[in-house]
Order: C-alpha cells, then structure tokens, then sequence
C-alpha cells in the first residue's frame, strides 16, 4: 500500500513538471518567441529545477523524516502555479521593459531574457516537486539490502509520470483547454499531492502504532505464567 501511494505521488509529481516545461514554453512564447532560446531556456531551467530539488529532497528526508512535511512546500507551490496566468505577466513585462522601446534588444538579452522569465515562474514549483523522488525513495526504503530496488521502482514511476506529462500537454491539453487552465489544473493536482502526503504519513503512522500494539501484546502473553 505504501509503495502504491509512494508510486502515485512520484508519478503525478513528474506529470506536472512536465505538463509546466511543455505548456510553459507555450505560455513563454508569447512574450519572448517561439525560438530555438526559448526553448532551450525552459528546458534548462526545468533541468536546475530538478538539480536542486533532488539534492533538497535527500537533505530534507534526512532531516524530516515524515512525508507530511512536503505538504509545507505542495501547498504554496500549487497556490503558486494557479495563479501563473494572474501574476506572471507582471514579471514578464518587468523584464521586457528593461530594454528601450526605440532601441533593438542586445542578442545577448535575447538569449538570456527567455531564460529570466522562465526562472521566475517556473524554477520553484518544479524544485518543489523534484523533491518528491529522493524523499519517497528515503521513506520507503526498510532495509539497505532494498535501496536498489526501492530507488529504481520510484525513479522509473516518475519518468513514466514525466512520459505522460510531455504526450498529454503535447497532445490532448493543448487542444482542448486554455493555457490559463491548464496551469490552474496543475496547481489543484500540486495541491492533491500535499494532501496525499499527509495521507501516506498518517497512514505510516498507523502501522507503526499496529506494529508497535502487537509487540507489547505478545510480549505481555510471553510473560504470563
């Protein structure tokens, strides 16, 4: 059951990352262009995002070992993600107006501005939710003699989520919502995976307390005469 639940939120975790790197290169274009840097600018970015997101997830398992703490980073990722079609435009019109309305943009602005706007928006929440893997992969581990077993269950259940992701942004999303709508999806399943968070705690938790009952009841039986 805990590896089902552990499977589910790496796989909706990797879902969204992906359904942001796609839908935001959408969203980015309008500002900056559809090019060739604003695509290498989002995928980079995603890319860092996941860098640091898996080396935050290890430290933070290590530290907090309960899964209900990513709830605490879930829940203002996903606020954060529902409201991109509110506040980013204001981000993204501080970087362009930057530049001089009767003067040409640097190329070096046009390569690097891409890339400003999509670590505004996009670098934290994906951060956030690359730290899902390394997290799930320290709880769900009982023995050292199960790490390979345990990495590579939940890491292949996060590319998978991640497979989806890239297929359906690029194919059924796209064709049938809104971009605005889109990220306000995301932010609501972000949010769905703080609450299973706690969910999956409480339910460890339970266990833990039934493991621990049927200890205390056997060796209460082991001590009658």
């Amino acid at each position: 059951m805990r590896s089902a639940a552990a499977a589910t939120l790496v796989f909706v975790g990797g879902f969204i990352m992906m359904v942001l790197e796609i839908i935001g290169a959408r969203y980015l274009a309008k500002d900056f262009g559809s090019s060739f840097h604003g695509w290498v600018s989002q995928i980079g970015v995603v890319l860092i995002a996941l860098a640091l997101g898996y080396y935050v997830g290890g430290a933070l398992a290590d530290r907090w070992n309960r899964i209900s703490f990513l709830a605490f980073l879930l829940v203002p990722a996903g606020i954060g993600i529902f409201l991109i079609p509110d506040g980013a435009s204001l981000l993204i019109s501080r970087i362009i107006q930057r530049h001089p309305a009767d003067l040409p943009i640097p190329l070096i602005w046009q390569k690097l501005d891409p890339v400003l706007g999509s670590a505004l928006i996009f670098l934290l929440p994906c951060l956030v939710l690359a730290t899902l893997s390394p997290y799930t992969i320290r709880l769900t581990t009982t023995s050292l003699a199960e790490v390979g077993r345990s990495s590579g269950f939940i890491i292949a259940a996060s590319t998978v989520g991640s497979i989806a992701g890239v297929f359906v942004s690029g194919f059924v999303l796209i064709d049938h919502m809104r971009v605005s709508s889109i990220f306000r999806l995301m932010g609501i399943l972000t949010l769905f995976l703080g609450f299973l968070c706690v969910l999956m705690d409480r339910s460890v938790l339970g266990a833990l307390r039934s493991a621990d009952t049927r200890t205390n009841n056997l060796g209460a039986n082991l001590d009658e005469p």
